[in-house]
C-alpha cells in the first residue's frame, strides 16, 4: 500500500472521457491560426480583449486553467504577480488572498475581505466557502489593485472573478474521473441538453473524496482531508431580439480542514515521513455538555453548505443595453477546530509543548455560523456620439445577515491527561448585519482614434450593526452581569462605549489615460481609490475587548504597458503600481498570561507598497506555448509620530507602544517572556521583538512564476501534451508581530528564570514548527496528458512535485504549512 501511495503522490492518474474545454467569448481566430489566444474580460462591467483594458489583470480561460492543473480558487494564486494565496487557519474551505501587501485571513463575519471574489458578477462577501472547486468555468479573472468604481467596497486590493460556463446549442457534454494520493477519488460531470432553439440548460456536478494528509498519532485518525460535492444548473435564454437571460443555481458541500500539522511526529520526533497530528479531540468528539447549542456536539472537522443563486436579464434599447443582476447566497458552517494540537501553546519558557492529547484539544473553537446575501444591481452600458463616448454606470444593493454561535475552550497546560483541566473562554453569539446602496458611472471619452481618457466614480452608503448576547446560562436567568459578553455590556476598558452600529459614505473615483500606438501596443496610467468596511473585534472573550474598527481607505496609481509582437506569438505585459493606504486594518493574535489566545484588529497603521509586475506569454512554435510572471514590491507600515499615546477606547498608540518597547529593551527585559522579566511592549501589534516596526505580513519582495506546455502530435489522431510549472516566492513573515522561537536559552534579569528560547533571533536553528518566518521556497507542478481526437483522454498529474514545504500563516506560534505533494 506505501509503494502504491507513493507513486499516485507523483502521478496522480485522471482517465477522462472530456471534449475540448468550450472557450465561448474568451477566444478569437488568433488562436486558429497559431498564435496566442485572445481572452474577452469584464474587468470594466462590459466585454473587451484583455490587451485593451488599462488595468492590471491577470486572465485564465478554461483551455489555459486545465492545461496548469488548477482546479481551484486557491491554485490560481500560483501564477498572478505579487499574489499570495492560503487557506485560513484551519478552514481548508476559505481562501485568504494578500495582493499587492493587501489581505485578512479573519473568516468571522465582522471582518470584510479586502479582495473581493465574484461569481457571474455576484458579490460573495463571506471567506467561509470561496475556495470554489472550478468544475464548470468558463475564465478567471484576477483585477490586482483598488476596484471601487465599478465594483464596490471590500477591494482595496483586488478582486477574483469567476465565470461559470453558458449552457451550449448542442447537445454535447463531459465524464471525468480520477484517482490519487491519499485515497482520493474525484468525479466530474456536465451535459448541455437545448430545449428549444432559443433555450438550453447546463447540469454539471462534482464528487471528490479523501483520507486526508495528516496522520493523527494519538487516536489514529486521519485530518485535512478535502472532500465534497456539488451541483450546478445553468439557464440560457434567448427571449427575444433584445432580451436574453442567463442564470444558475449552485449546490456545494465541502469538507475541508486546515488543521495545524507537522512534517515530523511530535510524539516521535525521529518519523519524519508524512504529515502528524496528535490532538486528542477526534471527529466523533463533543465537548460534554461544556457549551450550549448544536456546537456542544460538533467534532473535528469543518463543514459548509452553500447555496448560490444569480440571474441576468440583459434588454437591448439600441445603443444602451441594461443588464438585472440578481444575486442570492446562504452559507451554513459548522465547525470545531483544535488550534493547539491537543497540547499547550509554543512560547520562550516551553518552545515544543509535551505531546498531551487533550480530550477536548488544547485551544479549540467551536462554531455555528449562518449567513445570507441579497444583490440587486441594475447596470446600463452604452455609446453616445457615435462612439465619442462609452459608457457603464448603475445601482447596487446589498444586504447581508449573519448570526454566529461559537465558543472557546481553552484546556489549562500541565493539566493531567487525558481529560485535562477545560475551561470556557467565551460561549456567545453574535448578530451582524451589512447594508449598502451604492450608484456609479465610468466613461471612456475617445479623444482620437490612440487616446482615450477614462472617468468614474462611485458612492456608496453603507449602514452596519452588531449584536452580541452571552450564552452561558448565568446570564441568561433574567439578570445581566457586568461580566457578561452582552451588547448591553459593550465598554472599552476606559470606559469609552463601544458603538454597536457604524455607517459610512463614501467617494471611489477612478481616472486613467490610455494611448494606443497601434494595434498591438498599448500604454496607460491610473488612479483609483478603493475602500474596506469597518467591523468590530468579535473573537475577544470580554465585553471590553470587543472593540470597533474603522473603514480603511487606498490610493493606488498604476502605470502600464500592454504589448504584443511578432506575429501575435509574444505577449508583454508590464505595471508599476504606487499603493497608499490609510487606517490599515491588521488583525493580530498574541498569547495571555495564562497561555490561551487573545485576538485583536485596529486600525493600527498607514500602509505604503510600490512595485512592479510582469507577465510575459509566448507560442514561438505550433504547440508550443511558454508563460511567466514576475512580481517585485517594495512595501511598509506607516505611523504618525506625533499620535496620541491612546486612542478613543484606550488602546496604545503604536509610536507609544514602540517607545515603551525600546525603553524595556534598554532595561535588559526579554520579549514575549513572562512577569517581571517580560518586555511587555514589544512582539506585539505590529512592533516586532527588537522595537522596530514589523514587516508587513505576506508581501515576499519577489514572485516568480514559469511554465510551459507542449501539444506534440503523434499521428493516428493521438497527442501528447507534456506541462510543468513553478512558482517561487522569497522570504516573507506571515504573522503580524515577526514572532519566531529560536533556540537558544536566555535568563531573565529579574528572576533568573531560564528561558529555552527566544525571540530576538539568538541562536541559529528555529525552533521547528513554531514562529511566523517563511523562507523562500519552490514549487513544481506538471502533469501528460494523453489525447484523442474523438474525445477522450488520459492524463498523469502531480502537484507540489517535490513535496515542499513552506510556512503559509502562523497562529500562537504554531506555523501551518502548504499541503504535501
Amino acid at each position: 500500500m506505501k509503494k502504491i501511495l507513493l507513486v499516485s503522490s507523483a502521478l496522480a492518474c485522471i482517465a477522462s472521457a472530456s471534449p475540448a474545454m468550450a472557450q465561448s467569448a474568451s477566444t478569437d481566430e488568433a488562436e486558429q491560426d497559431g498564435g496566442l489566444n485572445v481572452i474577452v474580460v469584464t474587468a470594466q462591467r462590459r466585454q473587451e480583449s484583455v490587451q485593451d483594458v488599462p488595468i492590471a489583470i491577470s486572465a485564465f480561460n478554461a483551455a489555459e486553467l486545465e492545461t496548469r492543473g488548477v482546479s481551484n480558487a486557491l491554485e490560481v494564486t500560483q501564477f498572478v504577480p505579487n499574489l499570495v494565496g492560503l487557506n485560513n487557519t484551519g478552514l481548508g474551505t476559505a481562501n485568504s488572498y494578500y495582493l499587492r501587501g493587501i489581505g485578512n485571513t479573519e473568516s468571522i463575519a465582522t471582518f470584510d475581505p479586502p479582495i473581493g471574489t465574484y461569481v457571474d458578477d455576484i458579490y460573495m462577501s463571506r471567506q467561509n466557502a470561496n475556495n470554489l472547486s472550478f468544475f464548470d468555468v468558463d475564465r478567471v479573472e484576477v483585477l490586482r489593485g483598488p476596484q471601487g468604481t465599478l465594483f464596490g467596497r471590500n477591494t482595496t486590493g483586488g478582486a477574483v472573478n469567476v465565470f461559470l460556463k453558458e449552457p451550449g446549442d448542442e447537445f454535447a457534454g463531459y465524464v471525468e474521473a480520477g484517482y490519487g494520493s491519499y485515497e482520493r477519488y474525484m468525479v466530474r460531470a456536465s451535459v448541455d441538453v437545448p430545449l428549444a432553439d432559443t433555450f438550453a440548460v447546463k447540469v454539471s456536478g462534482y464528487f471528490q473524496d479523501d483520507q486526508g494528509y495528516a496522520i493523527n498519532t494519538t487516536n489514529g485518525e486521519r485530518a485535512n482531508q478535502n472532500d465534497g460535492w456539488g451541483v450546478r444548473v445553468g439557464f440560457r435564454g434567448e427571449l427575444s431580439d433584445n432580451a436574453r437571460w442567463t442564470g444558475s443555481y449552485i449546490r456545494t458541500h465541502a469538507d475541508a480542514g486546515n488543521i495545524v500539522n507537522f512534517d515530523c511526529d511530535p510524539a516521535n520526533p525521529t518519523n519524519c515521513d508524512g504529515r502528524f497530528v496528535t490532538t486528542g479531540f477526534s471527529k466523533n468528539g463533543n465537548f460534554g455538555g461544556r457549551l450550549t447549542g448544536p456546537k456542544n456536539d460538533f467534532g473535528l472537522g469543518n463543514e459548509v453548505d452553500m447555496n448560490f443563486v444569480s440571474s441576468n436579464l440583459e434588454l437591448g434599447f439600441g445603443d444602451l443595453t441594461v443588464n438585472l443582476i440578481t444575486g442570492f447566497v446562504d452559507i451554513k458552517q459548522n465547525f470545531a477546530l483544535d488550534f493547539a494540537d491537543g497540547r499547550g501553546l509554543p512560547n520562550t519558557g516551553n518552545p515544543i509543548p509535551p505531546v498531551a492529547g487533550y480530550t477536548f484539544g488544547g485551544f479549540t473553537i467551536s462554531n455555528q455560523g449562518e449567513h445570507t446575501q441579497f444583490t440587486q444591481e441594475i447596470k446600463v452600458t452604452g455609446s453616445l456620439g457615435d462612439g465619442l463616448l462609452d459608457f457603464v454606470g448603475g445601482v447596487y444593493y446589498f444586504h447581508e445577515d449573519n448570526t454566529t454561535d461559537f465558543g472557546d475552550l481553552f484546556t489549562l497546560p500541565f493539566a493531567p491527561a487525558p481529560t485535562g483541566f477545560p475551561i470556557i473562554l467565551a460561549d456567545r453569539t453574535i448578530n451582524n448585519t451589512a447594508e449598502a446602496w451604492a450608484g456609479y458611472v465610468q466613461a471612456d471619452v475617445n479623444l482620437s482614434e490612440q487616446l482615450k481618457l477614462t472617468a468614474g466614480i462611485r458612492y456608496t452608503d453603507e449602514k452596519k450593526s452588531f449584536d452580541i448576547r452571552d450564552n452561558r446560562a448565568s446570564c441568561n436567568d433574567g439578570s445581566i452581569e457586568a461580566s457578561c459578553i452582552n451588547t448591553i455590556n459593550l465598554t472599552a476598558a476606559n470606559g469609552a462605549a463601544i458603538p454597536p452600529n457604524q455607517s459610512v459614505g463614501l467617494w471611489t473615483p477612478r481616472i486613467a489615460l490610455n494611448y494606443k500606438a497601434s494595434e498591438d501596443f498599448l500604454i496607460f496610467a491610473s488612479a483609483t481609490r478603493g475602500f474596506k468596511s469597518g467591523g468590530w473585534n468579535a473573537r475577544g472573550t470580554s465585553a471590553t475587548e470587543l472593540l470597533p474598527f474603522g473603514p480603511e481607505t487606498a490610493w493606488s496609481y498604476e502605470l502600464g504597458a500592454k504589448t504584443e509582437f511578432l506575429d501575435n506569438r509574444v505577449r508583454l505585459n508590464v505595471t508599476a503600481f504606487w499603493l497608499d493606504v490609510s487606517n490599515l486594518q491588521t488583525p493580530s493574535a498574541f498569547i495571555r498570561g495564562n497561555g490561551s489566545i487573545a485576538f485583536i484588529t485596529r486600525n493600527f497603521a498607514d500602509y505604503r507598497n510600490k512595485g512592479i509586475e510582469v507577465e510575459l506569454n509566448t507560442a514561438p512554435v505550433d504547440g508550443l506555448n511558454l508563460f511567466a510572471s514576475l512580481g517585485y514590491q517594495d512595501d511598509e507600515y506607516r505611523i504618525d509620530a506625533n499620535a496620541p499615546a491612546f486612542d478613543a477606547f484606550g488602546v496604545q498608540s503604536v509610536p507609544a507602544q514602540q517607545a515603551a518597547c525600546l525603553g524595556q529593551l534598554a532595561a535588559g527585559l526579554l520579549p514575549n517572556t513572562a512577569g517581571a522579566d517580560n518586555a511587555s511592549s514589544c512582539g506585539a501589534g505590529i512592533v516586532a521583538p527588537d522595537g522596530s516596526l514589523a514587516e508587513p505580513v505576506r508581501t515576499p519582495d519577489w514572485t516568480i512564476s514559469i511554465g510551459g506546455s507542449y501539444d506534440a502530435e503523434m499521428g493516428g489522431g493521438l497527442s501528447l501534451v507534456p506541462s510543468l510549472n513553478a512558482n517561487w516566492r522569497s522570504k516573507s513573515e506571515v504573522g503580524t508581530s515577526e514572532l519566531t522561537l529560536f533556540d537558544q536559552a536566555v535568563t531573565g534579569p529579574n528572576t533568573g528564570t531560564v528561558y529555552p528560547s527566544n525571540t530576538q533571533g539568538l541562536g541559529s536553528p528555529i525552533v521547528p514548527s513554531s514562529g511566523s518566518f517563511s523562507a523562500a521556497r519552490w514549487i513544481v507542478n506538471g502533469s501528460i496528458a494523453l489525447k484523442s481526437d474523438t474525445g477522450w483522454s488520459l492524463t498523469a498529474e502531480c502537484k507540489n512535485c517535490f513535496d515542499q514545504e513552506s510556512v503559509e500563516s502562523a497562529l500562537a506560534n504554531y506555523s501551518y504549512l502548504n499541503p504535501p505533494r
